[in-house]
């Protein structure tokens, strides 16, 4: 009885910690968010703006529905975003992406709590764990804006709940949410694949031992699941685009966009290495990472192996995406000196995370004074430099500068020139955030997005053209169809040049005059009756 009654009181303990953390994280996540859209930083990304129109022309699109889903990136995150990026004011401020990271971010930072308590049986440990991940000035940008980073890390420290929980318990209860989170993740991010058949051996191997055949289908049941995620998206890719491996080899894919351009660490383990180690020390500093190596080789000498192995998959998948699959990572103080996907390295926060619980075992003061050396750069640097942000704030800035200038005096132009139901010939991507800003509906667009209306556009403007405006990009497809149709199809004229240095070049078209349609076969008949009468000599 009194082993019952313990039981009900850790468990009571354990779901108080859980929501106290929740709703801790909650606060500090909405602060955030709050905190970027205020600061106006929340769509610097460019993938951020494109993650937030895509789920946005799901719904307010000439052709909406699942297909404007796209190719590259993976549905979920978008999917997520529907109920709130209906709403105007929030789609155009992108508040809707930022609610949505934010609490996933919150979500993430719950399981977090919830898996360190049950393996180093110590709150402190936890609220060590989740100081580290959470307060991250990387984790609190990202966690803010509509990246798919925030919903990966809510599906990744799900899964190694539900598997630590699964090893701890041998409770079958775990298994289907270890497959749901997988199969969340999967839907997210393309490192959660790799995870699948980690997760799989661990399931086969950590059941109770006299029972293989249960433990067999335990795994293949988890296999089954999790495996629904990719078997969807080479289903879908394979629908719309004829190739089940579009996403991975398309022309939007980051192996074709890289092409054979050699960057540092293509065909190369070390540097590879290199450079995401480099951006990792940018991510968490120094006297972070020392720290975590050390509790993570203490997490290993107490037989803490499983959550080690789970956490170092996704560093390791990214230092295989930089030598083999056109994924390069640039810092500042490497060569080519500027930034590029400085984010992937936040994959090492995890691991951190996790190594400065496992030096709770040490002590509490232990694990709070690994805290504050963990934090020590970043509050050196608020002090002495309060103007800086995090690295992955400040890639955002330096390379949308240009994006935002053409951006914002596009929108205005439009805002003060164009009808309301106006339609625009345009391309999807960058542009986009024009009609955002500016705040036009998706609908009123015309893009390679839509199909069968935009091919016939496109391929016969003279007959199937009829938007009021064209926004076209220096060199894009709608461009070549203006200056193919000026002699012998609807009229555009320019009417705005938006040219910022180091960017192609925005031109704004008005059409003026629309050509009637003439049928082809009757105008033959006419020009034959106009002819001379043939007489016979």
């Amino acid at each position: 009885m009194a082993d019952t009654r313990n039981s009900k009181t850790s468990r009571l303990s354990s779901v108080i910690s859980v929501t106290l953390c929740l709703i801790a994280s909650g606060a500090i996540m909405a602060a955030a968010v709050w905190h970027f859209h205020l600061n106006g930083s929340t769509l610097y990304f460019g993938d951020a703006e494109a993650h937030l129109d895509i789920a946005r022309r799901i719904v307010d699109s000439r052709t909406p529905g699942w297909s404007q889903v796209g190719t590259t990136w993976l549905p979920l995150p978008h999917l997520l975003m529907i109920p709130l990026v209906r709403h105007n004011w929030l789609w155009t401020t992108g508040l809707a992406g930022g609610i949505v990271s934010g609490a996933c971010m919150t979500l993430a930072a719950g399981f977090l709590f919830a898996v360190i308590r049950r393996l180093f049986a110590s709150n402190i440990a936890a609220t060590a764990a989740v100081a580290v991940f959470l307060l991250n000035p990387n984790t609190l940008y990202l966690g803010s804006i509509p990246m798919t980073e925030p919903v990966f890390f809510a599906c990744l420290f799900a899964l190694l709940y539900f598997t630590v929980r699964f090893q701890s318990t041998h409770g079958w209860g775990a298994l289907p949410g270890a497959a749901i989170a997988a199969l969340a993740g999967t839907l997210t991010r393309y490192e959660a694949w790799v995870l699948l058949p980690f997760v799989a051996i661990y399931i086969l191997l950590c059941g109770p031992r006299k029972r293989w055949l249960k433990r067999l289908f335990a795994a293949i049941a988890f296999c089954i699941v999790a495996g629904i995620g990719p078997a969807i998206w080479l289903a879908h890719n394979r629908w719309y685009f004829g190739d089940p491996l579009y996403f991975y080899r398309g022309p939007w894919s980051a192996l074709v966009i890289q092409g054979n351009a050699p960057y540092p660490g293509r065909g190369n383990w070390r540097v590879a290495f290199q450079y995401f180690t480099a951006a990792g020390l940018l991510i968490a500093g120094i006297p972070a990472m020392i720290a975590g190596a050390a509790g993570l080789l203490l997490a290993l000498a107490r037989r803490t192996v499983w959550p080690v192995v789970l956490l170092a998959l996704p560093p390791l998948f990214y230092v295989w995406s930089i030598h083999s699959s056109g994924t390069p990572i640039f810092i500042p103080s490497l060569w080519p000196h500027t930034f590029y996907n400085t984010r992937y390295a936040m994959a090492f926060l995890p691991l951190i995370a996790l190594g400065v619980a496992a030096l709770s075992k040490f002590g509490k003061y232990a694990a709070a004074l690994a805290v504050v050396v963990t934090f020590a750069p970043t509050l050196i640097q608020l002090v002495s430099r309060p103007a800086e942000h995090s690295i992955t704030w400040q890639e955002s800035d330096v390379n949308s500068r240009v994006r935002r200038q053409w951006t914002e005096r596009a929108a205005a132009y439009l805002r003060a020139n164009v009808e309301p139901q106006d339609t625009f010939l345009t391309s999807f991507g960058d542009l986009t955030g024009i009609y955002r800003s500016a705040g036009i509906p998706l609908r009123f667009t015309l893009t390679g997005d839509n199909d069968v209306e935009w091919q016939q556009a496109i391929t016969l403007p003279t007959f199937f053209l009829h938007t009021d405006w064209a926004v076209v990009l220096g060199g894009d497809v709608a461009q070549s169809v203006i200056d193919g149709i000026r002699l012998h199809g609807p009229r555009y004229e320019l009417e705005q040049r938006i040219m910022v240095k180091g960017a192609p070049v925005i031109e704004i078209y008005h059409l003026v005059f629309q050509r009637a349609y003439e049928d082809p076969l009757l105008e033959t008949t006419r020009s034959e009756e106009r002819l001379p009468a043939d007489d016979g000599r």
